[in-house]
């Protein structure tokens, strides 16, 4: 049986692990704009990386801005749990906060007021669901709230399609250098109105190396913005195009653009139960 130390002391460590380093994955993406721009933009790039070097060597946040924690759960029916995985996962918070050290973020909407410890009324924000198997399979996600900003949603009607590729180029036309770009880009297409925010960031979720030809098509136009690196012009202003979809209603077409900047901050971990 897992046990609410473990599972506390994991989501805490992935904390730290996402906040201070990057997968490789995002870091092959970075890498190759760097060989491929020219200029400012490839200096910008240039210090992107030593910033990332820098982070991992002394362990400290690669960014001020530590954003709200948002936890993806797979849970197996399987696994045995004698704990609240949401109260397991505020503390977890609590305690990185304090430990990583993260910047506390979390505010009350109209008081403004802080909480202090990055946890609050629904925060941190936790996407549980139940799968096959006997394991948890944890990520997690710290959304800075520069890129968050920048996101889009919409609903289009089902005729609508042919506006995806265009609706999802002008989100990051309009966010022009505000998310910090070169950004990664998650789309969420079906669903309902709530699931496709929810698809688009757990979209950011995927190996940005792995790209479908519809993916690497709004790419493609993105790049042909011209943003570049921290909005200074360049080939590249976006590093992947991630999109994941789901079946919606026979009259409706919900679809959300969630950005995400340079720093695709998230963390992986499979916890025996």
């Amino acid at each position: 049986m897992l046990s609410r130390e473990e599972f506390v002391n994991t989501i805490v460590e992935l904390l730290r692990k996402a906040e201070t380093e990057l997968e490789e994955d995002v870091l092959d993406a970075i890498r190759s704009a760097e060989k491929k721009e020219s200029g400012v933009a490839k200096l910008i790039l240039q210090s992107i990386l030593r910033n990332v070097e820098i982070a991992r060597e002394k362990r400290v946040p690669m960014c001020q801005d530590t954003g709200i924690p948002v936890i993806f759960l797979e849970v197996g029916r399987e696994a045995e749990l004698n704990f609240d995985i949401y109260e397991a996962s505020k503390e977890a918070v609590a305690k990185a906060t304090e430990l990583v050290p993260l910047r506390p973020n979390a505010v009350h909407p109209l008081t403004r007021e802080n909480s202090g410890n990055n946890t609050g009324i629904n925060v941190p924000v936790v996407h549980c669901r139940v799968v096959e198997g006997d394991e948890i399979r944890v990520a997690v996600m710290p959304k800075g709230a520069g890129s968050e900003n920048v996101s889009k949603q919409m609903m289009l009607l089902p005729g609508d399609a042919m506006r995806i590729e265009d609706f999802v180029v002008d989100a990051v036309r309009e966010a022009k250098g505000k998310p910090c770009p070169p950004v990664f880009v998650g789309v969420g297409i079906g669903g309902t109105f709530d699931e496709s925010a929810v698809l688009a960031k757990r979209a950011l979720l995927r190996d940005v190396r792995k790209m479908n030809e519809f993916e690497r098509n709004i790419l493609e136009k993105v790049n042909e913005l011209g943003i570049g690196p921290m909005g200074l012009g360049g080939k590249i202003t976006a590093l992947a195009v991630l999109v994941e979809i789901a079946h919606c209603h026979t009259a409706s077409l919900p679809l959300a653009v969630n950005i995400q900047c340079w720093a695709n901050r998230r963390a992986f971990a499979v916890l025996k139960a």
